[in-house]
């Protein structure tokens, strides 16, 4: 089974590159799934990172500020002046000069400010006033706290315990306190006054503060030193401790959304317009939405109802209390695909994400992508050059083998006149008896055993026929190239096929002769017991030779077989479901492949060829061989006569005979039909004369219209089914 089969060189890259592309989808599988690991890992691992710097580093903060809140001196002083009586505006207005607790605390924590890197140190009382501060104390004390921090030194005060104050910006604060409604007497001056200026800055500052519990002499908390901390310098640096490749980001944002630290991204955000140019940190600046699209390849962003765009993915399930690691890409506040990490810091009242760009995650797995994208289509390139290549030098071999049969002193191939299901014709002539012979190659790329097996039999069952109307086989033979081919006699006509495609359906008296001379061939061939299995218009060519016009040449013994009536065997095998033949002119036995083929099969051919010659159609119409098949088992054809000419009631019924389902209803042998056909009453009808007038008629035509290939091709052709192919 498989010592026939032959594959062509061309379908070896192929194959290969199925083979890649398959062991690439596995691969990209593989490595998608091991990167995704790794990624887990590592955003995690970045994630507990600087979380855990953060941690140490408010850890440091509080115990900072509560070591300095704890300082004997610093106590002392902070308890006078929270026991000190608060001064009305009035009297502070007529007093630039603070009084000396102020400026006492002011000289004692300047330098130790400046020492420990805080921007300001400020004393508040546990009714929420500032009442002291290290900078412009003239300006600054007896001033409330901001409501939005009122419930944290809420929280110092009845616990004891230090506190950090997410960043914020003070010009805010001053805001919301000048928006609280009608303000109270002693705060005419606080809504007059300029914004607070923070170590000589305004406007885009963001500030943090940690703050702890000053203690009385009986242990109470009489109030609270908050330090001011620059975010910049400390609480973003803090968080680009670890950061994961080009890309990689770790950022804190409120409950809202509202980004609290630096952005890596500062520089792009301005020049995406997303960003103030005035404004010289994101943080608190910039609330991180998904703007739907990627804003750093031109996507626009959404200016209209901002508000109602949702947050991006990581910080979406942060603020829901989830800690995400997405290894999915979806898009950040740039519109720009990322994977990342995220969680909620309850103790903190904040939230921290670490991300990195997927093209960057995933740069390895698109390398390798793509190597073996270029490497499929290298196959295919190849495959494909080696499919032109070999039909390239499988021409080269022919016009060889033809180059070498003129050396070989025996034939020389003058043109080509016809390609068939298994070869190419050419016309050529014999060196030594000077006449026209056509010459038959078999197929390189169809040149399997099969294939050569069916070529050595037609020629070999061919060669035994020497009846007029059977085409004759002169020389058979292979060239050292491995070439086959045979030489047989060349006819110039046209097949039926062509007959009835140019000059529409024939008389009634032509047909006759015809189909007489087709059983004259066909009872020789019985007579060996041979059945020729493919009769059909495509194969029976007419010519007018030796002096004889309307002279019929049966060809094509391609698929001839070999019949014995002791020996007689089903169509097909049990279990083979294979069918070769032209299905219009197969009978319904060597459909079923149950019952043997005998020439009454041929017959059954004969039938459906004389049917065609006097309609012009085939006995079944069918769009499809299944449909085909179908009829060809179970239909009843039309009686001729309703599809063409007049036709006589003998030479109809004859037709339907060799049409009948069962064999035993049909002629039984080709004499048996010759017989019958002259006893039908048109049988006279085509003398020699009007046979004569046809030819001479024919002949005057341009070569171009009158066809000479004995094995030219046709609509018809013969097929071979897998009919288990077909039931799947």
């Amino acid at each position: 089974m498989f010592g026939s089969f032959k594959l062509p060189v061309w379908m070896l890259p192929l194959l290969i590159a199925v083979l890649v592309a398959g062991l690439g989808w596995w691969g990209n599988g593989c490595l998608r799934e091991t990167i995704e690991g790794d990624l887990k890992a590592q955003l995690t691992a970045t994630l507990s990172a600087n979380v855990n710097a953060l941690g140490i580093w408010t850890t440091n903060q509080t115990r900072l500020a509560t070591s300095l809140a704890e300082d004997p001196s610093v106590r002392t002083l902070a308890n006078r002046i929270f026991q000190s009586p608060t001064q009305s505006p009035v009297r502070r207005e007529m007093r630039l000069v603070p009084s000396p607790e102020l400026q006492q605390f002011v000289s004692d924590f300047k330098p130790r400010l400046a020492q420990l890197g805080y921007e300001t140190a400020q004393l508040v009382n546990t009714n929420f006033m500032i009442v002291a501060t290290s900078l412009r104390p003239q300006l600054m004390a007896n001033v409330e706290v901001s409501e939005a921090h009122t419930n944290k030194f809420a929280e110092l005060f009845a616990s004891g315990q230090p506190i950090i104050i997410t960043p914020f910006k003070p010009e805010l604060l001053a805001q919301r306190r000048a928006n609280r409604g009608q303000p109270r007497t002693n705060d005419v001056r606080r809504l007059n006054r300029p914004l607070p200026i923070v170590g000589g800055r305004r406007g885009d500052v963001a500030l943090m503060q940690v703050a702890a519990p000053v203690r009385d002499a009986a242990q109470n908390v009489a109030g609270a030193l908050a330090l001011i901390i620059n975010p910049d310098e400390e609480f973003s640096s803090i968080l680009s401790v670890a950061r994961s490749g080009s890309s990689g980001e770790t950022y804190a944002f409120d409950q809202a959304g509202l980004l609290i630290s630096r952005s890596r991204f500062d520089v792009q955000l301005k020049r995406l317009g997303l960003l103030d140019l005035t404004n010289t940190s994101s943080a608190l600046n910039f609330r991180l939405h998904d703007p739907g699209g990627d804003l750093t390849q031109g996507f626009p962003f959404p200016t209209n109802e901002t508000s109602a765009l949702p947050l991006t993915r990581l910080v979406a399930s942060a603020v829901d209390g989830e800690n995400e690691v997405a290894v999915t890409p979806s898009r950040d506040y740039r519109g720009v695909q990322v994977v990342g990490a995220s969680c909620w810091l309850p103790q903190f009242g904040f939230g921290v994400a670490t991300q990195i760009d997927a093209d960057e995650a995933y740069r390895s797995l698109r390398v390798l992508q793509m190597i073996f994208v270029v490497l499929v289509l290298f196959l295919l390139l190849c495959a494909t050059a080696m499919f032109v290549i070999s039909n390239v030098t499988w021409s080269r071999r022919l016009s060889e083998a033809e180059l070498k049969l003129k050396q070989l002193g025996q034939y020389t191939l003058e043109e080509k006149i016809g390609e068939g299901g298994m070869g190419v014709v050419y016309r050529a002539r014999h060196a030594l008896m000077r006449r026209d012979t056509a010459v038959k190659l078999l197929l390189p790329d169809r040149a399997d055993a099969a294939a050569i097996e069916r070529f050595e039999r037609e020629v070999c069952l061919t060669c035994q026929l020497t009846h007029p109307n059977t085409i004759q086989v002169y020389d058979y033979g292979h060239t050292p190239d491995g070439i086959f081919y045979y030489a047989m006699e060349y006819l110039r006509g046209l097949n039926l096929h062509d007959l009835i495609a140019n000059y529409g359906p024939q008389s009634e008296g032509r047909v006759i002769q015809l189909l007489i001379q087709v059983c004259d061939s066909l009872a020789e061939a019985h007579s060996f017991g041979l059945i020729h299995r493919d009769i059909k218009p495509g194969n029976i060519f007419l010519c007018h030779r030796g002096g004889v016009p309307d002279c019929v040449k049966v060809l094509d013994f391609g698929l001839v077989k070999k019949y014995s009536a002791e020996l007689a065997e089903p169509a097909r095998k049990s279990g083979e479901n294979h069918i070769e033949g032209t299905p219009w002119f197969m009978p319904p036995e060597a459909i079923r492949g149950t019952t043997p083929l005998d020439q009454r099969s041929d017959l059954y051919a004969v039938g459906a060829l004389g049917y065609y010659l006097l309609t012009g159609h085939y006995i079944f119409d069918a769009a499809t061989i299944a449909e085909i098949y179908e009829q060809q088992l179970h239909a009843e054809p039309v009686a001729p006569s309703r599809r063409a000419q007049p036709i006589s009631a003998e030479m109809e019924e004859l037709l339907l005979r060799c049409l009948a389902k069962n064999p035993d209803e049909r002629p039984q042998s080709a004499n048996d039909l010759r017989a019958r056909l002259l006893a039908c009453p048109a049988a006279d009808n085509w003398p020699l004369n009007s046979r004569l007038a046809w030819w001479e008629a024919y002949e005057r035509q341009p070569v171009s219209a009158s066809p000479a290939a004995p094995d030219s091709s046709t609509p018809m052709a013969t097929v071979s089914v897998d009919l288990a192919d077909r039931m799947e």
